[in-house]
């Protein structure tokens, strides 16, 4: 069965916002802050789920990984580079900038249900279409790589918008710094 799995960068406190530092948040670039170890390659274990399925991005994820990823030429960053990637905006026009990028141009929570039906579906970062995911009961799978650090405020990716959800945890890993728990559904055998 094909799976919506969101991946964050998140605080020990819930906080996903501005993990790198680029918004110019007060506290951003937390994550970046513990070296590249925390961070660098395939640390969310996408594996073949990038070959085999499609990553959602909101539109200023996918503004700010179409400036990063392209010129990167390892094993994880070709993964990335040669995904399919559908970006959820209305105000994007163009998307030759990452190849294999188009935008959606229906309703999201329809667009992801379709998508689901022929491949996995992988949000990264991109918190307002994860709300929106989860607020309609779609997201199958969580992946946190969760670091020791404590903002205390910034917005978090469970802030009380969607409804209860029982998890099961299925896999606990360290990354450096951080470590990286992965969440399924609790009715989901998968």
């Amino acid at each position: 069965m094909n799976r919506i799995i969101v991946i964050e960068f998140i605080t020990l406190d819930g906080v996903v916002e501005d993990p790198d530092g680029s918004a110019g948040m007060p506290g951003g670039g937390w994550a970046f802050r513990y070296g590249p170890e925390a961070v660098a390659g395939d640390k969310f274990k996408l594996g073949e789920r990038l070959e085999n399925g499609c990553l959602l991005l909101g539109r200023r994820t996918w503004q700010q990984f179409s400036t990063i990823w392209p010129n990167r030429t390892d094993e994880f960053s070709t993964r990335m580079n040669n995904a399919r990637k559908w970006v959820a905006s209305t105000t994007l026009l163009e998307t030759e900038a990452w190849n294999n990028s188009f935008v959606i141009t229906e309703e999201l929570t329809e667009a992801v249900i379709r998508m689901r039906a022929h491949q996995d579906v992988i949000v990264i970062g991109s918190t307002s279409i994860a709300h929106t995911l989860m607020q309609h009961g779609l997201v199958d799978e969580y992946r946190l790589l969760i670091f020791p650090t404590v903002l205390g405020s910034g917005r978090r990716l469970f802030d009380g918008s969607a409804p209860q959800v029982n998890l099961q945890l299925t896999s606990v890993q360290r990354s450096g710094a951080a470590a990286l728990l992965r969440y399924q559904r609790a009715d989901d055998g998968a």
